[in-house]
């Protein structure tokens, strides 16, 4: 396991933060589409979602298992990342302000995609 990686891991997902945020105020791309999908279930009840922080495969959760509470401006969260050859390296999942879905971003030698959903209870366990 390469740990250099691992603690840039809060970095990252930072970056995730900062990037769900900048699709704000765009109108015509489908990311904006999927936050306004968003925005208006955050109308909705809060929602419970899993919460698991590093998740090898094969592996049950090593850290922060458990589950967290969605607010009206969060939604429910899973971040996947793989090696360049295709294969998971790393999951984890959580409650995410100003969430957007992300697919392939190049992160050092891997690949990171990212699910946002407020769809039920849960929702992160099946994405």
């Amino acid at each position: 396991m390469d740990t250099s990686l691992l603690q840039g891991l809060p970095i990252l997902l930072c970056c995730f933060r900062v990037l769900s945020g900048s699709f704000l105020s765009r109108d015509q791309s489908s990311a904006s589409t999927d936050f306004r999908l968003l925005h208006e279930s955050n109308l909705r009840e809060a929602i419970q979602c899993r919460m698991c922080h590093l998740q090898f495969p094969g592996e049950n959760c090593t850290k922060a298992r458990g589950i967290c509470t969605a607010t009206m401006n969060e939604a429910c969260s899973t971040g996947t990342i793989f090696k360049k050859d295709g294969t998971l390296w790393l999951t984890f999942m959580g409650c995410l302000k100003n969430c957007a879905n992300v697919n392939n971003m190049k992160w050092s030698i891997y690949l990171v995609n990212f699910r946002c959903c407020r769809s039920s209870h849960f929702c992160n366990d099946y994405i």
